[in-house]
């Protein structure tokens, strides 16, 4: 029986944004991907009886966090702004691992808030959260 060896390496995951490539990213976790609605909860009956609700709902809560000095805050605020100015300010999303088989599509995203500023002796991160409907595969 032989050994099975997998292999990760960030370099080979990738983020688009519309046309927007996302470069920058933080040193650390820099992608979460995170299910906004209830998926599947559950009520107990005085006698028991359990009934399931299955949440339709396929949209989700994507965070990109990028280096303070990341070419990316500024295609990200630029479509904030445009989303609150009624311009085209919604985008599709692409997020994929390389090396694996996880993969995270939507066809319509937007930034739901501008991403945090904080300065201090050395860079900060930027944490951007954005609402995507969208469709989430693992391998």
């Amino acid at each position: 029986m032989g050994t099975r060896v997998t292999t990760y390496n960030p370099k080979k995951v990738t983020c688009a944004l519309g046309s927007h490539i996302v470069t920058g990213f933080a040193d650390d976790s820099f992608i979460t991907v995170e299910e906004a609605g209830d998926g599947v909860t559950v009520v107990s009956g005085a006698d028991g009886e359990l009934a399931r609700s299955i949440d339709p709902s396929e949209l989700f809560n994507v965070k990109i966090t990028v280096q303070q000095q990341s070419r990316s805050n500024k295609w990200l605020n630029k479509m904030y702004y445009a989303d609150k100015n009624n311009e085209a300010g919604t985008f599709s999303v692409n997020i994929k691992d390389i090396l694996g088989k996880d993969q995270f599509v939507a066809d319509v995203a937007w930034v739901t808030k501008l991403a945090n500023v904080t300065k201090g002796k050395a860079q900060n991160n930027m944490e951007w959260t954005i609402a995507a409907h969208g469709e989430r595969s693992e391998g």
